[in-house]
Formats: structure tokens, C-alpha cells, sequence
């Protein structure tokens, strides 16, 4: 049995605090109305903990506002479990907990997962020894790599992969998977991030990452099996709209600088900015290259087919043979990407990316006809090279915020204090 005391603390109406030293991670579950499933969840937690996890521990049940029995199941499980904590707030909201527990918690390393343990738990591990051992500062299981295996439907599969591009696009963030319910933070960073982080609900953990990773913060992530809870109580529709609200605001604050990044990661964020720009001047370099060297073969490829073909043909067809070779070059050199995994993927999406550029130059070649129709081969050629390197740059752009999406930077340092 535990020993504990019941207090009232802050905004917590009551909370059930154990003796005893500070563990080195606090696992916290954020529940509402989980009163049919607490009870089995928390005691597989603990179980697996107790037999193949090496860290000290401590496990504390957030409840959010539940109006069912699931408080007395809590109180029940800290005062008889070995391990187990409890605390209630009387408004809801997934962040909301997350902050109260994080901002309480006396651990090295502070986690959270859902109730419903849909992520498999020999990921626990991998997930905090990074931050254990200093190496990352923060970390997320990823249901979106070749490594995850997930068990949801399409409709779940789909939108979770769109918003995760649309947070890539939107707020230039380069983890995976904002929204796995998989994550850990080392308890110091946590402490300097939560003031800034401004949701309550469910954009928690897509804000919480954005301004880490701003701040230069290192993200380490981990493939993770996942199945998903049929029983889940999020409301999609409106779920979506509170996050793209988010999204909106969040990327007004980074755009008007209202948030210290310099402060939040210690100096981290100039450096990382620094890298960043570094490899984009390096990358912009490498396209250029290639695409001088594209423009050339496109070029005598057109003036060839052109001989025995109309203007728009030959267009197409020079267009679609350099963009075949154009993709496959900048995949190796511009954006470092070996081996044959995502090939295909990618030629599909750089052959998007021809069609965009076929409408510019076509446009281009339409245009020309319209006002200058006895126009000769050689003016033909000279309107789509100027064509050819607006739709260089929309390439670029497609290239490197799309096809190949910039991940983290892998970076050390020391262990933690």
C-alpha cells in the first residue's frame, strides 16, 4: 500500500500525493470518464513498469473534469497501488492536465500517454532513455514511419496525415507526428516551456513541439505499434477546427517574434537557425546546378523533338523526360536520400510537380501563340527557359517543404543534472 496524504492544491480540487523520493520519471494518464477502463489500464502500466522498466517510477492519473465514477477508482488505485498517484481539476481539457501534472511532478523526465494504452509498451523504454541519458530534450512516438505498425481506420489514417502536413507547411515544423498520445520531456525544459504554451486541449502537444523545436529544442522520435481505441472520445469536426485555430494563432506569435525562442532553448535556437541556413544555401546551390544542367538537356531535347513535332508536344514530353532525371538527381545530392525505400513515392510526387510546371511552360507556349503567333523556334525556346525557371523555383519549394520534407537535426550534449 501506498502511503499518501489527500490535500487540496492550487486549481486540483483534491489530490493524492505518495512519500517517498522523487522517481526519475513520472508516466502521467490523462483521464475523463474512464471509470470502465482506469482500473485495467493502470495495473498493466504497472505491471509492465514493475518487471522490464529500469528507471524509478511514479504513475499519476490526471482527471480532467470526469463526471463519472472515475475519481474513485483513482483514489482507490493510488491508495492501494504502489506507484500511483491522483489528482482531479474541475474544468476539462487534455492540456490543461498535462500542465497541472508536469508543473507539479518532482521527476527527472515527465511522459504522458493515453488511458487506452494504444501504443505498445516496449516503446516506453526507447522513448525516455534519450532523455535520461541528455541525449534529446524531448520525445514523441511516430505512427507515420515505415518502422510504426498501426491498427485505425483509413478516415483516422488520413486525417492524421493530413494534419501533420499541414503543421509541416503551416508552422515549417519537422517531426512526424504532432498528435501520437506517446510523448516525454526532460522535467527542466518543461519548466521553461509550459508558461508559452497557451492551449488547453488538444493542440497541446502540436504547440508544446512547434515552440521546442523554434527554440532549438532536440526531438528525438520513436517508431511505435499502435492500435487505435474504437471507443475514442474525440470529436473529430470540432477537434479540427480548435486545432487550425491554433495553428493560425501559433504562427502569428512565431511571425511577430512573441515568443523569447533564444531564452527557451538556451541559445540553441540562433545556432539551429544558423544550420538551417546553412543547409538551405547549400541545398539552393545543389538545385541550382542540377537545374542549370536540366534546363540545358531540356533545351536540346525540345529543339530536337521540335523538328518533328508540334511546340506543345515536344514541350511535354523534353519537360517529362529531364523532370524524371531532375528528381532522381536532387533526391541523391540535393537532399541526401539513399536507397531504393521511397522511390517510387517520390518520382510519383515529383511527376505532380512536372504537371505544375508543364501548366507554366504550356501556359507560357499558349500565351506566346496568342499574341505572336508567327513567332520563331527560337523565341519559342527563349519564353520557355523564363518559364522553365519560374517553375524551377515553385520545384524548389515543392521539393523541399513536400517531396522531402527537412527532418530534425541530431545533435548530443550532457546528461542531465
Amino acid at each position: 500500500m501506498t502511503t499518501a496524504m489527500l490535500i487540496r492544491d492550487g486549481d486540483c480540487r483534491e489530490a493524492l500525493r505518495p512519500e517517498g523520493p522523487a522517481p526519475v520519471v513520472d508516466v502521467v494518464l490523462p483521464v475523463y470518464n474512464e471509470e470502465a477502463d482506469l482500473s485495467r489500464s493502470v495495473l498493466r502500466l504497472h505491471d509492465f513498469l514493475e518487471g522490464h522498466f529500469p528507471f524509478t517510477y511514479r504513475i499519476t492519473i490526471a482527471d480532467n473534469a470526469s463526471t463519472d465514477e472515475t475519481w474513485a477508482v483513482a483514489l482507490g488505485l493510488a491508495a492501494n497501488v504502489p506507484h500511483v498517484t491522483a489528482f482531479h481539476l474541475d474544468e476539462k481539457g487534455r492540456g490543461r492536465a498535462l500542465k497541472a501534472a508536469w508543473s507539479r511532478s518532482d521527476a527527472s523526465v515527465l511522459v504522458y500517454m493515453d488511458i487506452d494504452l494504444s501504443t505498445d509498451l516496449a516503446a516506453l523504454l526507447p522513448l525516455v532513455a534519450p532523455l535520461v541519458s541528455g541525449h534529446s530534450d524531448l520525445a514523441i512516438g511516430t505512427r507515420l514511419t515505415r518502422a510504426s505498425v498501426v491498427a485505425r481506420g483509413p478516415k483516422r489514417e488520413l486525417i492524421s496525415r493530413c494534419y501533420n502536413r499541414l503543421t509541416r507547411l503551416a508552422l515549417r515544423c519537422r517531426f512526424s507526428d504532432a498528435q501520437c498520445g506517446f510523448k516525454a520531456i526532460r522535467a527542466d525544459r518543461a519548466r521553461r516551456l509550459l508558461p508559452w504554451v497557451e492551449d488547453d486541449g488538444w493542440f497541446f502537444d502540436t504547440e508544446l513541439l512547434a515552440i521546442a523545436e523554434r527554440a532549438g529544442l532536440r526531438i528525438h522520435e520513436v517508431p511505435v505499434d499502435w492500435t487505435d481505441d474504437p471507443d475514442s472520445r474525440v470529436r473529430i469536426v470540432s477537434t479540427a477546427i480548435a486545432d487550425l485555430k491554433g495553428i493560425a494563432r501559433l504562427r502569428r506569435a512565431l511571425a511577430q517574434h512573441r515568443l523569447p525562442l533564444a531564452a527557451l532553448g538556451g541559445g540553441r535556437a540562433a545556432a539551429a537557425a544558423a544550420r538551417r541556413r546553412g543547409r538551405l544555401l547549400g541545398q539552393l546551390v545543389s538545385f541550382g546546378l542540377i537545374g542549370v544542367a536540366s534546363t540545358l538537356a531540356y533545351a536540346a531535347l525540345y529543339l530536337v523533338l521540335r523538328e518533328v513535332m508540334p511546340a506543345q508536344a515536344a514541350n511535354a514530353l523534353s519537360l517529362l523526360v529531364t523532370a524524371v532525371a531532375n528528381t532522381a538527381a536532387n533526391r541523391r545530392i540535393t537532399f541526401g536520400v539513399r536507397g531504393a525505400g521511397g522511390r517510387v513515392r517520390v518520382q510519383s510526387q515529383g511527376l505532380v510537380v512536372f504537371a505544375l510546371g508543364l501548366a507554366v511552360t504550356s501556359g507560357s507556349l499558349f500565351l506566346l501563340r496568342r499574341f505572336d503567333p508567327a513567332a520563331s523556334h527560337g523565341v519559342e525556346l527563349a519564353v520557355l527557359i523564363a518559364a522553365s525557371v519560374v517553375a524551377t523555383l515553385l520545384r524548389f519549394v515543392l521539393f523541399r517543404a513536400w517531396i522531402f520534407p527537412q527532418r530534425r537535426l541530431r545533435t548530443t550534449t550532457t546528461s542531465l543534472p
